[in-house]
């Protein structure tokens, strides 16, 4: 029996989804015809074995194509657009405040991913994540645990839900 991965959309701001956007054209245009110059020019030096410089560009080629790759498949994917309107209740694109059991203080997270968190320096959970999937459908006020990796079980209280303004 084969497991299957079920992707959900990210959630992008329009401001997010043009930043990425640029990303992409720069590493796929000149970013990427940079490399290749690089290449070709350590390559011109000889001995490929002993050619830190080609192994660098080699390696830099590679991350860029992973990069490349993941942001093709984000943008592709991806709802752009305003948050949705709050039902009150935790979805992608919104802002959860919670309070782990046994501890006084709240934290907020962007349930979503980090690319559609911008340059801000909330911390995001993914919506598949162990924390985001227990908090995703419901509302402030209820409690819900979910398993640690570690495989105990932690609680968590729901203290406020409100659309991510970016």
């Amino acid at each position: 029996m084969t497991e299957q991965t079920v992707k959900t959309a990210a959630w992008l701001t329009q401001a997010d989804f043009d930043r990425l956007t640029a990303e992409l054209e720069q590493l796929s245009g000149p970013g990427w015809a940079e490399v290749v110059d690089k290449i070709e020019t350590a390559r011109a030096e000889g001995d490929l074995k002993e050619n830190g410089g080609y192994h660098a560009a080699k390696e830099e080629q590679g991350k860029m194509q992973a990069r490349i790759r993941q942001l093709t498949e984000l943008l592709r994917d991806a709802k752009v657009g305003e948050a949705p309107e709050s039902d009150g209740k935790a979805a992608a694109g919104t802002v959860v405040e919670v309070r782990f059991a046994g501890d006084s203080e709240s934290e907020k997270f962007l349930l979503g991913s980090r690319e559609g968190a911008g340059t801000s320096d909330l911390q995001v959970y993914s919506p598949q994540s162990p924390l985001g999937a227990a908090v995703s459908g419901h509302a402030a006020g209820e409690t819900v645990s979910y398993e640690l990796p570690n495989g105990r079980t932690m609680s968590v209280e729901i203290v406020d839900v409100e659309p991510w303004k970016g």
